[in-house]
């Protein structure tokens, strides 16, 4: 209880107008498999963040068989080809689950010996001189792995020693490891870590991909429906690939789509794969670097298409290595059944498509552009990291002109730097009716319109006469 006072006091009251919390809206979180042999073995169905190449590799490892891990793929895409940050990284390739063991002889040369296999585990690591019937202790060598991810042996011994190892094997990763669950201890696996990401980093996810797995309709149809429901508040964007190895003409692309059930606002479909040098990638991988890329040039604001924007390519390719070639009108007739692709047209390989995969069914604006759509969840995850903070506080009028005020400033800012066309938010009597107010549920309505993206460019083009007359002075 305040004492007696005499004289001249002050006191803080909270700021009338709340800075907007921006969201990263293309945060990208990638599911797949790492060798993560390399680094820590431990990283398995963990959220891991990093904001460069070399953070990257240094947490999760690297190696260029990106059919086998195919994080490494997300890592070259996101810091090698397009130069952005960050990205989340979640591996399923559990080194006590999938693994197998081998043998080999080894001949040292000068003291070293080269295990030319990849994810070696080096805990699991014997080494015997030639005939088996020594085992060396683990202080008699040292052991590294070069850029190949191959094990070299440092030893002196003599010129032949015999290995026994065990090694991860990518290729039993299944789908349901991919999904995931929550284990009986509560720890979360696949798929269901995505939740994790915005508890330990403050960051809420925007992009979720999973190269390759996600060529499986059951993954396709988790992811998607992970990514509208995070936390249970906010919302991302899916990207996914049709599998070339089955869908190998572009005409039998739509009826795949349409079978498998590929038909969501939230979900961006792809076809075919993409190749630079010889190298292959997912288009889920690129178009989500490109994505992250063109938010990169507007203030993190996802107002523009990745449409029409350089891919990191020089061929469209399916899985055995065709190339596939697509004319502009095959293109586009991809893009009118929600398909997202490539064409090498004006300005070399670009992106093209700014369809969700909704679309043609849902012609909504709001579901059915992709930057319209990535605007609309962009605008909702702000709100909820900006007003969180107003939770529980009383129902009152000054409550109502807070929120109305600050919101409205906020979206006649981003309209006069052509972020959006126009907004407003509004306090609606008749949306809030007496019993929802008496219960503490207040609804504010927020009317928004980002720009279409201009798909279309028509030109009028009309002979004159009138213009003759110029011929007459």
């Amino acid at each position: 209880m305040a004492g007696y006072k005499h004289g001249v006091y002050t006191h803080e009251v909270p700021t009338s107008i709340i800075p907007p919390v921006s969201s990263i809206a293309g945060l990208t979180v990638v599911f797949g498999t790492s060798p993560i042999n390399l680094t820590d073995p431990s990283n398995v169905n963990k959220a891991v963040l990093a904001y460069t190449y070399k953070e990257a590799v240094q947490k999760m490892g690297y190696s260029e068989d990106f059919d086998n891990y195919t994080i490494s793929e997300a890592i070259s895409s996101h810091f090698g080809l397009f130069a952005v940050s960050p990205l989340v990284m979640v591996n399923v390739l559990d080194p006590e689950k999938h693994k197998k063991s081998g043998t080999a002889n080894l001949n040292v040369i000068d003291g070293e010996a080269v295990l030319k296999k990849e994810g070696v585990l080096t805990d699991s690591l014997v080494v015997k001189n030639e005939d088996g019937t020594t085992t060396y202790e683990k202080t008699d060598y040292d052991h590294e792995f070069d850029d190949d991810g191959h094990l070299h042996i440092f030893i002196d011994a003599a010129e032949k020693i015999q290995v026994e190892f065990n090694q991860l094997d990518p290729s039993m990763v299944t789908t349901s490891d991919i999904i995931g669950g929550v284990s009986l201890d509560g720890g979360s696996k696949g798929l269901e870590v995505l939740n994790e990401v915005f508890p330990r980093f403050r960051l809420v996810p925007g992009i979720v991909i999973a190269p390759k797995y996600s060529c499986d309709p059951a993954v396709t149809a988790v992811l998607k429906a992970k990514a509208t429901n995070v936390n249970g508040v906010f919302k991302a964007i899916a990207i996914t690939d049709i599998p070339t190895d089955e869908v190998k003409d572009y005409t039998a692309v739509p009826e795949y789509k349409n079978q498998k059930n590929l038909d969501s606002p939230d979900l961006i479909v792809c076809w075919p794969k993409v190749s630079l040098g010889g190298k292959q990638y997912h288009m889920s991988t690129q178009l989500a670097s490109l994505a992250n890329k063109t938010d990169g040039a507007n203030e993190g604001i996802p107002y523009k298409s990745p449409s029409n924007k350089n891919l990191q390519m020089d061929a469209c390719v399916l899985k055995d290595g065709t190339e596939i070639t697509l004319g502009l009108e095959q293109a586009n007739y991809l893009n009118g059944q929600g398909i997202v692709t490539a064409l090498n047209w004006i300005g070399g390989w670009r992106a093209w498509g700014n369809r969700t995969s909704c679309y043609p069914g849902n012609t909504d604006p709001k579901d059915a552009f992709i930057p319209v759509r990535r605007m609309f969840i962009y605008e909702q995850n702000q709100v909820i990291l900006t007003y969180w903070q107003k939770v529980d506080e009383p129902g009152n009028r000054k409550l109502i002109e807070t929120v109305i005020d600050s919101k409205n400033i906020d979206l006649n800012g981003k309209a006069a730097r052509g972020f959006i066309l126009g907004g407003r938010v509004e306090f609606r009597e008749e949306e809030n009716p007496l019993t929802g107010l008496m219960d503490g549920t207040y609804t504010f309505h927020v009317f928004i319109t980002p720009p279409t993206p201009a798909r279309e460019l028509k030109w009028l083009f009309e002979f004159d006469p009138s213009y003759f007359d110029t011929l007459f002075g």
